[in-house]
């Protein structure tokens, strides 16, 4: 098993590359000057080649790549342009919201959408199956910034029980932080809830089709056990497989939720950098996505040496 998660490292590395690569070209997809881009219209030409100078901008193409690299391996992202702080500095400070959302977010899926799977699969074909998978379909139907708009509206303005906006950092006590997480998680997570229950249904109807669930069954196993200990068992590698890749659903929609609910987190943090083209910025929130994604899918392959007999090493 270690030469094949060994393997998979080195995989990932022209992966990384290559995502790299694409990363440090957004200073030059934006038409125009990178330098005259970034300055403004009313820059003097002192403003812009003050920016060309100090983004590299005068020297080739495969230097400034070369010499990016080096200092991303050194753990320097670079330095805002507009706020002339760290970029790392930067996303460090916003970190803990997006990860506080993000966990609660994943908490909730799993917890919500597993047993909604298990159970539509239990009752294939009834009205409860037909429900279950109508609000997988409408799910996937509504935009994260339009279940934001519509839970803000009824829980924290009408009903007036959660807070509409902001984030309360876990030092500050539990409750306060989780008030604030419950409407962005719970809008967030509706589309990841909606795909996860969807493939536990499939992999589930699957699995009860097998002989040894009809034995169990002939044993007089109870129906509990034999859903969530026999049958969920052996279809746990499509489901975890679904929850680690919709880890890219959280990062996208993180961005929108954060935006809709006011929460100080990297993708408040994004949509400001691009507002102000502060391209330092957005190239280490990208590449930091990037890593997370990559890093995901090679957790996942691990998983599947862990959980799947038929992989040989």
């Amino acid at each position: 098993m270690l030469s094949y998660i060994l393997r998979r490292i080195v995989a990932t590395l022209p992966v990384m590359a290559i995502v790299a690569l694409f990363v440090f070209s957004l200073l030059y997809i934006a038409p125009g000057d990178p330098a005259v881009v970034i300055a403004g219209d009313q820059a003097s030409p002192e403003d812009v080649e003050r920016i060309r100078q100090s983004l590299g901008l005068n020297r080739p193409f495969l230097v400034q790549f070369g010499s990016w690299v080096w200092r991303i391996l050194h753990g320097d992202l670079g330095t805002s342009i507009f706020t002339n702080l760290p970029v790392s500095a930067m996303i460090g400070q916003r970190l803990g919201p997006t990860l506080s959302l993000m966990m609660v977010t994943l908490l909730l899926t799993i917890v919500v959408a597993v047993p909604l799977g298990v159970v539509a699969a239990w009752k294939a074909g009834s009205l409860i199956d037909r429900v279950i998978m109508g609000f997988a379909v409408f799910g996937f139907s509504l935009p994260v910034f339009v279940v934001g708009y519509i839970l803000a509206y009824i829980f924290a303005l009408e009903l007036e029980w959660l807070p509409v906006q902001g984030y309360t950092p876990l030092t500050q006590g539990f409750w306060p932080w989780l008030e604030n997480l419950i409407l962005p998680a719970i809008a967030l997570g509706c589309v990841y809830i909606a795909l996860v229950a969807r493939i536990t249904r499939a992999a589930m109807l699957e699995v009860l089709q097998q002989d040894y669930i009809r034995t169990a069954k002939a044993k007089g196993l109870g129906q509990g056990g034999i859903l969530f200990i026999h049958a969920l068992k052996n279809a746990a590698v499509p489901i975890v497989t679904v929850i680690g890749i919709g880890i890219a659903l959280l990062i996208g929609g993180a961005v929108v939720t954060e935006s809709v609910f006011a929460i100080p987190g990297l993708g408040r943090l994004t949509i400001d950098a691009i507002l102000r083209r502060d391209y330092p910025v957005i190239q280490g929130i990208v590449l930091l996505f990037s890593f997370v994604y990559v890093l995901v899918n090679l957790m996942i392959d691990v998983v599947y040496t862990l959980v799947d007999p038929r992989i040989r090493y």
